[in-house]
């Protein structure tokens, strides 16, 4: 059984930041890849020039570059959530529509996205916690994590009150079934394979004490 922790009890935890930069690294070049809100919007900021990957925004754009600031901020041009971004050369843009239809075509090589739950076999929980008084807002969430080839997840671990979001089962309203390939948190990476989840990297923890956080088996990599 796993035991409940203080959500910020480890100081080596990763911060936002150098977490957005790890899934930078680990996108293959030339990739085409959907940011969703939340952390994942920050991985713009870290991909390197020549990376060669392309980034696909659910309102209409292919060719999305890093946040825009100061000067740089052009209020008609925003990502999903609304935060102001930067055009790279040859960027284009499109209708809403034909933007969906990229997403659920299967066009997308990767799509990042946060996540409430994520269980060992893969399903997403991203849109809904089940309380009575949330406004479920499932939005491309469930087109992008089943048309997208990979499914990545970026999120904190662990609850506010010391609960794994890595579980055997999700208990909240299922964005996708069995699309989730990678888990990257604030404490580790988890690989989400056929029958096990495997434990890339660890950040400012053990595999032993990361193994009684974590309702689930581990294997180290």
């Amino acid at each position: 059984m796993s035991q409940q922790a203080p959500a910020g009890s480890y100081e080596g935890r990763l911060g936002r930041d150098a977490l957005a930069d790890i899934v930078a690294r680990d996108i293959p070049h030339g990739a085409y890849v959907n940011l969703g809100i939340g952390q994942p919007t920050l991985v713009s900021n870290y991909l390197d020039a020549d990376s060669g990957v392309t980034l696909h925004t659910e309102n209409g754009m292919l060719g999305m570059g890093p946040e825009a600031h100061g000067n740089k901020i052009d209020l008609d041009l925003i990502n999903a959530g609304k935060i102001p971004v930067t055009e790279l050369p040859g960027a284009s843009y499109f209708h809403h529509a034909d933007s969906f239809a990229m997403m659920r075509g299967g066009h997308l090589d990767i799509c990042v996205l946060g996540a409430y739950q994520v269980s060992a076999k893969g399903d997403l929980a991203n849109w809904h916690t089940g309380e009575p008084d949330a406004i479920p807002a499932v939005g491309g969430a469930m087109d992008l994590a089943i048309g997208a080839k990979d499914t990545f997840v970026m999120m904190n671990l662990l609850t506010r009150d010391g609960q794994s979001k890595l579980v055997a089962e999700c208990t909240y309203p299922l964005t996708g079934v069995a699309c989730v390939s990678r888990v990257y948190t604030d404490l580790a990476v988890f690989l989400i394979e056929p029958e096990r989840v495997v434990v890339r990297d660890t950040f400012g923890i053990g595999f032993d004490e990361l193994s009684a956080l974590v309702p689930v088996p581990l294997e180290q990599a």
